[in-house]
């Protein structure tokens, strides 16, 4: 059964294929069918515990497993096989004298990797391990293909992405990943439905003036029947809000959002996220909720409210600090808020700040923001010096958003230059943005006919004009909040995982020659 590891790998797919005859010729389908397993790996674990042999031997019950094989040790007429399920890994004791003949020959047609079924009594070796002594045996899938013997020496770390079904099987702590990210899902799914929200499916794909709702560009496509352009949904929101004005006062969509942009540590192209609106709420409610939430994923997925990260320790305790990005932005301009705001002295504090930046991205960004509304530039400020000195212990709200950064935000009554919006970033990452909702469709279609002139002048993120959704507000839409968060983003945080790639199962890569 051992493989050397000179042979190369069509050679071992060869070997294996004759293995896979071999068991044909004893009456065995190497991909068979039909077979059911009584029980989980992780039922006898929590049957017997640390229980001596002794204590076993009592009651050693009679097991039915079957799982993937990732380790042989072989003895001549008996060997031990580490098998792996959906629950845990669990060591097989196959025995001659114990299966059988005939079983014993299917047995030495075993390689790593293949996947196979056992069934008899628990005990505990002379070396102290739990065990499943197999009175049966049988192969019930032949691996034609090794799995790696070093898979974290593999140079190329995209393999592992490109491969997860290897992935998943071999490398520790990969599974779990996938595992705490549902909980992810459930545990918000539970805690909004506890609150009275309705869960809710909207389109995917968007007529063109449909596709708003975030700052991003659409993927396009086209469907043939109808002879219509079509673009790929980069947000959620404009359709949820059409069901609040339809009386669906709390409603929510957890879906796949895609978007034509850059591909990095915190961004993939298609990502998944949640929004949520409800009807005579505002930001503050949504803070609060907000807070509860994390708290709870928190303590749901790790045990407690105080995660690692990164080698950063975080608590998700509330309540959280708030933050001004109106204060913080003009400041790292060296301005007063109302002087920034106003536009007052911008352009050559715009020109001073590029000068010191010594990344030279950031530099360019500077000097381009002369060329924006001074509420971007604020924001843009914000972004280069705000964000990095945002606490590193505990998540932040962001508030005090200048209207131009936030073409969908109600204006705040007390100050219309800024709108009722938050962000929560935690480690330096963005994972929600909340608002208080524009309801007011004048002000709407004149934010609506303000993108159009951005977009006109270049600015490919600019959102289309929607007359539909403006239509949909002037039959009325209650006051209402909304939020949304980045269901990846939190996995990564809740899963210490340095990439979007590490909790995303198949993320898209570059194609490979």
């Amino acid at each position: 059964m051992a493989e050397d590891l000179g042979t190369t790998e069509r050679e071992i797919i060869a070997q294996r294929m004759k293995k896979a005859e071999a068991l044909r010729a004893l009456g065995v389908n190497p991909f068979g069918n039909g077979w059911q397993p009584a029980h989980l790996a992780a039922d006898i674990v929590a049957r017997y515990g640390d229980a001596p042999a002794e204590e076993i031997a009592k009651d050693p019950g009679a097991w039915s497993l079957a799982g993937r094989v990732l380790a042989v040790r072989s003895f001549g007429k008996a060997a031990f096989l580490r098998l792996r399920d959906r629950s845990a890994e669990l060591q097989v004791w196959v025995k001659k004298d114990k299966v059988g003949e005939r079983a014993f020959e299917v047995f030495k047609l075993l390689d790593i990797g293949d996947i196979v079924a056992a069934e008899g009594p628990a005990t505990r070796t002379k070396t102290g391990e739990l065990t499943v002594e197999a009175t049966t045996f049988t192969i019930l899938t032949k691996a034609l293909r090794p799995l790696p013997e070093k898979w974290h020496g593999l140079t190329d770390v995209e393999q592992r992405y490109r491969q997860r079904y290897v992935d998943l099987v071999v490398t520790p702590g990969v599974r779990d990943v996938f595992v705490k990210r549902a909980r992810i899902v459930s545990t918000i799914r539970r805690f909004l439905d506890e609150r009275g929200y309705l869960e809710v499916e909207t389109p995917s794909l968007h007529k063109p003036e449909e596709a708003g709702g975030a700052a991003a560009r659409p993927f396009e496509t086209h469907h043939n029947a109808l002879d219509l352009d079509l673009k790929l949904r980069i947000a959620t929101e404009l359709h949820l809000k059409r069901l609040v004005v339809g009386g669906l006062d709390r409603v929510y969509e957890i879906g796949r959002i895609w978007r034509n942009e850059g591909i990095d540590r915190r961004h993939n192209p298609e990502f998944t996220s949640i929004e949520f609106y409800q009807a005579y709420a505002t930001q503050d409610d949504l803070m609060k909720l907000t807070e509860e939430l994390f708290h709870q994923l928190a303590v749901a997925v790790t045990g407690s409210a105080r995660i690692a990260f990164q080698g950063q320790e975080l608590d998700l305790t509330p309540p959280y600090p708030r933050v001004s990005m109106l204060e913080v932005g003009a400041r790292a301009l060296g301005l007063a808020p109302d002087d920034a705001l106003a536009g007052r002295g911008l352009a050559e504090a715009l020109g001073r700040a590029a000068a010191r930046e010594n990344d030279s991205e950031g530099s360019w960004k500077l000097e381009q923001a002369a060329k924006k509304s001074p509420g971007e530039a604020i924001a843009l400020a914000f972004e280069i010096f705000g964000e990095p000195q945002l606490p590193k212990d505990r998540p932040a709200f962001v508030v005090d958003f200048p209207l131009e950064t936030s073409p969908l935000s109600r204006r705040r009554d007390a100050d219309p230059r800024l709108v009722d919006r938050f962000e929560l970033f935690v480690a330096g990452m963005e994972v929600a943005n909340a608002f208080s909702e524009l309801n007011d469709p004048t002000d709407q279609r004149a934010r609506f006919e303000a993108q159009m002139k951005a977009k006109a002048a270049g600015d490919e993120e600019a959102m289309p004009y929607d007359e539909d959704f403006v239509r949909a507000l002037e039959h009325g839409m209650p006051p209402t909040a909304g939020e949304g968060i980045g269901i990846d983003r939190v996995t990564m945080l809740l899963t210490d995982s340095p990439s979007i790639r590490d909790v995303i199962l198949f993320p898209l890569l570059k194609t490979r020659e």
